[in-house]
Order: structure tokens, then C-alpha cells, then sequence
């Protein structure tokens, strides 16, 4: 949570504000050392922030995000598993853009689920120090819904219809890596393609601790996907 007040006198001026920003992460994993692997992750993160200057909303979302995974492997070697993978997300709230009414997101607009099977490797290297896993699926089924209705060509939905059906392939990489005691990097890369269309997602999150209690974190996200509506000028 963070907070900022400035007082009618402060020389420089500006703007009270309010933000806060929750972040929840959720873990079900099951191994039976023998050849059955079930592991679930449930993520949760909102951020909001009020903003003076926008005249219509009070508060928007600064991130908003709503994911569940769940991964059912059959172990094929030490390192290989045949995987059936499941990947639902959504957001929470409301998303808008400065003094514009529109809603250009909200919970289950868009809402994506997808089923995709294929194998997964297990990655450990360099003393543990690189952990993840890779998921490759050349069949997966994806499913994408928008609850308002107005929202459907904006994320490639054809108009007039609420979901769209599609087959393709997917990959996805959960990979962590400490290069020293107090850096440490997350990374997710997924990708899907229909192979008339393609969404790529790639999240980097780099934490640096200055202490056993302080730590600092750097979060990027780039993503690109040519299946959504085109804006005019671009």
C-alpha cells in the first residue's frame, strides 16, 4: 500500500494519490516418486491506484490477473512426462483508460481456457540453481469468451457472438534461476498458435535482496497478439 499527501504549501505542488497492489499465489502438487505427477497453481494479482487527474473513474486497475494451471503427467523417462495441461484466465475488475468511459476489459471479458496435450521436461542444472519445466503440446484446444458483448471484435471474436473455437499448438517455459544468492529470476513464456494466428506472452519478474526481510522486484511484460481487433492508425 503507499500513499501520498501534499500539503496546500508544498512548494512543488502536486497531487494526493493512493495505490496498492496484492499479489497471492497458490500451490497443489502431488508426486508420487513413481510415475504420476498432478501439479495445480492458482495466481492472483491486483493493483489499483486513484488518479486526480482522470475525471470519470476514481480508481483503475494498475494489474489485474486471474490464472489457473493444473498439469496431469504420466512419467515417460527420468526427465519426461506425457502432460495434459489445462489454462484458465481472466481478471477481476473493471478496465479502463484515463477519462474515457469505455470498459475495455472485465471479469470473464476475455476469459480464455486451454486444454492442450504433449510432454513436459523437467529442467535442474548448475546445483539447482536453474529449476523449471518445458511444456510442449502440438494439440491444443483453446477457448475464448467475452460476457459483454460489445468487447468481441476487440479481442478477435467474431461480432455478434460471445466465444470463438480453435485449434492449435502450445508451448510454455516456468523456468527460475538464482545467478547469485540474492538475484533470482522467474520467467514464463507461453506461446499458442493456430498458425493463422498467434499470441505470445512472456513474463519476467527479477527480485534482488538486500536482507533477509528487504527485498526489491522488477516485473516485465511484453506481449503480442495478432489475433485481436487492429486499431485505424497502426
Amino acid at each position: 500500500f503507499m500513499q501520498n499527501h501534499f500539503s496546500k504549501n508544498w512548494y512543488k505542488s502536486g497531487d494526493d494519490n493512493l495505490s496498492a497492489v496484492a499479489n497471492v499465489i497458490l500451490r497443489y502438487n502431488y508426486n508420487n516418486q513413481q510415475k504420476i505427477k498432478f501439479d495445480n497453481q492458482l495466481e492472483m494479482k491486483v493493483g489499483i491506484q486513484n488518479s486526480p487527474a482522470d475525471t470519470i473513474h476514481k480508481f483503475k486497475t494498475t494489474s489485474d490477473l486471474l490464472r489457473d494451471t493444473g498439469k496431469l503427467g504420466l512419467q515417460a523417462t527420468k526427465k519426461w512426462y506425457y502432460t495434459f495441461q489445462i489454462l484458465a484466465t481472466s481478471q477481476f475488475v473493471r478496465g479502463y483508460k484515463s477519462n474515457d468511459p469505455m470498459v475495455y476489459s472485465d471479469f470473464f471479458s476475455p476469459f480464455e481456457l486451454n486444454f492442450s496435450v504433449g510432454m513436459d521436461y523437467n529442467i535442474e542444472a548448475f546445483n539447482k540453481k536453474l529449476t523449471g519445466s518445458l511444456h510442449i503440446a502440438p494439440l491444443a484446444h483453446n477457448f475464448k469468451h467475452v460476457s459483454r458483448l460489445d468487447l468481441a471484435t476487440r479481442y478477435g471474436i467474431p461480432e455478434g457472438h460471445h466465444g470463438m473455437n480453435d485449434w492449435g499448438s502450445q508451448f510454455t517455459a516456468n523456468i527460475t534461476w538464482f545467478p547469485t544468492d540474492k538475484i533470482k529470476w522467474g520467467t514464463r513464456l507461453y506461446a499458442y498458435t493456430t498458425y493463422s494466428r498467434a499470441v505470445v506472452e512472456w513474463e519476467n519478474t527479477f527480485s534482488f535482496a538486500f536482507s533477509r526481510y528487504i527485498s526489491a522486484q522488477v516485473f516485465l511484460y511484453p506481449r503480442f497478439d495478432d489475433g485481436v481487433k487492429k486499431m485505424e492508425n497502426h
